[in-house]
């Protein structure tokens, strides 16, 4: 095929439809379709719509088959506006682009296709940060370890940034090791690794390391994937971390066909994982790069501009690039100075009245804070004056109690070994089964390496549980059989309705008197429509571990409080910035431990909470707030006296006024003077499957209940060869015995207190 060469905004009669409407750098990006491309594309300069022109433009000329189009997202929110508007340049189905969606999204599919290679199966269980944590616990108290010393959490972020880095156990090194438990992080982490692949499970950082390790090790694969993928696109390069990096690099070694779109001075998430190297150094990893740089920004006033390209010189490890826009006037971006936190809410509350009186909405309405806890003053406020809020940030739909409580179920039905997920429902509703119970089945599992599921089965068949637990567990088992059937007959959304009804977890709400229990019924409600979407259980599932953003149906006007990181890819008409104080913004950490790399990189979060303003910004800084519970007296930030004089006003609301400060300042007083001073040595800076039954309805469920495609002799309980007919044991519950008969694992055994008792083998030991 011949390539398209750049054409000039005049050359119209040479330009695709879809590329018609764009300025010249962005048609540069989408014509230049061989070799690597870099798109520098600042904030609001339509990288999207370049990006997906490129995409439509790829498939229009023939250049590719969409199947041979890698196109990487960071969020399912711009995979789906990516669909929408490729789908509109062509007018084809948008599904017909397979391998456009997230990184995790992608990876998760082709490990589905090679899991065998990383010893999982194909319908592996993807868990969430609960059961990491909950899985991560029982290992460190296993391990005899403090658990508040030692905390899961702390664990859980450990192993996190080692697989955010393409790490595996092996690859931990002595210095790393030391970060947990006095040198044994790299033991935690393999334990974990483990644990993991016995449960046929894998975690969010595994999806990219599996595939990554995979893609190392087999070579071949490796160069079926780089044949196949004739053009890769990545969207926000910036963001990416280093086990992205790596596989993006491994993928276009053969074509090197890659178009990456990116702003550097938007990287603002290095504290999970995300390296500005990555785009600083492309040029390097792919010599001859096509560069191109898209300025003209269609959001925001020329005040707002300048103040922020004027804030962003002030970083030195940065592609130089300044936004300009051909719209005209707009307010300067004003600077205020208020006594304290309190009279900072009032003045916001005051100004958002005044926009609002003006005819403003509340939703083109936004304040953005640095670090959560500044929310509380704004909520208090707002409350007492009646204005409309919400915040970004808090509990998600699927991080609800009751929404995970239905998610479990789902998970063992479509998934029998998923421990994690039997281990949160086993008892809920409550069904009288406690702790002691759990632990019978967690020890029966281990000894006998098969899942909890499994394990409670068998323990139902025998005296090693009181006759009520045996019942009710045997119960629970008969209605996962049930369900397990009706999956295959009923769709998803009914098979939710199905199991909430017949678990007792509806009347458990029912009979719930509390506020929140009608609120908890209506999540289930709606949690039961979403999955009308989908056409199986195991499609649904996924989804929802891929899919962690919360789409808000609300009605009413509302202004929306969010930290800088939330607001990243948003815009609002009317934005306040508040807390511009030092130690709060830029934060203390970053201040003392951070070294100029932090520094820059809080500069680059100032820089996009500016660029958020279409119209108008304002903002704030207290000279006194209040901070976990102390009051302190703060100084301008830094970045407020880097912002240029001709594109801000100043203003105060307090005696004496920042310009007092400013004026009583000595030089070596100036609490500026040590932003060149800051540390320069950090700047880089189961007999056959599980036995025997209680009923045929048993035998049944023995069989349906372990995963699809694995054989019963890998769940195979090994009968113990010491022990023999007519052996005398001893065992913790019912003391010493004979045994009289032997099925497998399963003995009767006549006690000398208790009588005939049929127990599992491995509960007892040899006495003569």
């Amino acid at each position: 095929m011949t390539d398209i060469a750049p054409s000039s905004p005049s050359d119209d009669a040479s330009i695709p439809a879809y590329a018609a409407r764009l300025n010249a750098p962005q048609r540069d990006a989408v014509l230049t379709t061989e070799g690597p491309v870099l798109m520098l594309a600042g904030a609001g300069t339509g990288k999207t719509a370049a990006l997906t022109a490129r995409l439509a433009h790829l498939v229009a000329t023939r250049r590719a088959w969409p199947s041979q189009i890698l196109c990487v997202t960071f969020t399912n929110k711009a995979a789906r506006e990516m669909r929408e508007r490729v789908a509109g340049h062509l007018g084809v189905n948008s599904e017909g682009i397979p391998w456009l969606g997230t990184f995790h999204s992608i990876c998760a599919k082709m490990l589905r296709r090679h899991a065998e290679l990383v010893g999982l199966q194909s319908n592996y269980t993807i868990i969430d940060t609960d059961d990491q944590l909950r899985l991560l616990k029982q290992q460190i108290v296993d391990a005899g370890e403090d658990v508040k010393r030692w905390t899961p959490r702390q664990l859980a972020g450990l192993v996190d940034r080692w697989k955010n880095r393409g790490l595996n156990p092996s690859d931990i090194d002595a210095g790393e090791n030391e970060a947990f438990a006095n040198g044994r992080g790299r033991e935690f982490y393999q334990l974990y690794q483990d644990r993991l692949k016995a449960l046929n499970a894998c975690d969010f950082g595994d999806l990219m390391l599996h595939m990554l390790n995979i893609f190392r090790t087999h070579t071949d694969l490796l160069a079926e994937y780089q044949q196949r993928y004739k053009y890769i696109l990545v969207d926000e390069y910036q963001d990416t971390n280093a086990v992205q990096y790596l596989w993006l690099r491994l993928l276009a070694q053969s074509h090197k066909n890659i178009c990456v779109v990116g702003d550097d001075d938007q990287s603002i998430y290095s504290w999970r994982g995300a390296e500005v190297a990555n785009i600083l150094r492309f040029e390097k990893d792919f010599p001859g790069a096509h560069v191109v740089r898209l300025e003209q920004n269609y959001r925001s006033t020329p005040q707002i501009l300048g103040a922020a390209s004027g804030l962003i010189r002030a970083n030195s490890n940065r592609h130089e690039k300044t936004l300009w826009t051909e719209a005209n006037g707009g307010d300067k971006v004003r600077v205020i100075g208020v006594w304290d936190a309190p009279e900072e809410a009032r003045r916001v509350g005051e100004e958002i009245e005044r926009l609002e009186a003006e005819g403003a909405s509340l939703d083109s309405i936004a304040i953005l804070v640095r670090a959560q806890y500044q929310t509380r003053e704004f909520e208090d406020r707002f409350i007492q004056i009646g204005i409309n809020y919400r915040i970004i940030g808090g509990f998600r739909f699927y991080e609800r109690a009751e929404i995970r409580d239905a998610l479990a179920y789902l998970r063992i039905v479509a998934q029998p070994q998923d421990d994690l997920a039997f281990e949160r429902i086993y008892n809920q509703p409550k069904r009288g089964l406690g702790a002691k119970t759990l632990e019978k089945m967690h020890q029966h599992a281990r000894r006998q390496g098969m899942p909890l599921a499994a394990a409670s089965l068998e323990l139902a068949d025998s005296d090693e549980l009181p006759a009520r637990a045996a019942n009710t567990i045997g119960g629970l088992m008969r209605h996962f059989l049930a369900w397990r059937e009706a999956a295959e007959t009923i769709s998803p959304s009914d098979l939710l309705r199905l199991v909430l009804d017949e678990s007792g977890y509806n009347d458990m709400l029912a009979n719930d008197r509390t506020p929140e229990s009608a609120g908890r019924a209506e999540n289930l409600s709606e949690l039961a429509r979403a999955m009308e979407e989908y056409e199986t259980l195991g499609d649904f599932l996924e989804h929802v571990s891929l899919v962690m953003d919360n789409d808000r149906g609300d009605q009413e006007e509302t202004v929306t409080i969010m930290t800088i990181h939330a607001a990243k890819g948003l815009e609002f008409d009317n934005l306040f910035c508040v807390g511009w104080e030092e130690g709060v913004f830029p934060s203390q950490r970053a201040i003392d431990e951070g070294g100029l790399a932090s520094l820059e990189e809080e500069r680059r979060l100032a820089y996009v909470a500016i660029t958020r303003a279409k119209r108008r910004c304002t903002i704030l800084h207290a000279a006194n707030r209040r901070i976990y519970g102390q009051w302190v007296s703060s100084i301008p930030s830094r970045f407020i006296e880097e912002l240029p004089e001709e594109f801000i006003d100043q203003e105060t609301t307090m005696t004496g006024g920042a310009s007092m400060w400013r004026a009583n300042w000595s030089e070596n007083e100036d609490p500026f003077a040590h932003v060149a001073k800051d540390r320069p040595d950090r700047a880089q800076s189961r007999g056959p499957g599980w036995q025997r039954a209680i009923s045929s309805g048993y035998e049944t469920a023995q069989t349906r209940l372990r995963e699809p495609g694995r054989s019963a002799a890998s769940f195979a309980a090994k009968p113990r060869s010491d022990i023999a007919i007519g052996a005398m044991v001893q065992h913790d519950k019912f003391g010493t015995g004979c045994v009289t008969n032997q099925e497998g694992n399963k003995l009767e055994i006549e006690f000398e207190e208790h009588g005939v008792k049929r127990v599992i083998d491995s509960f007892v030991k040899v006495v003569g």
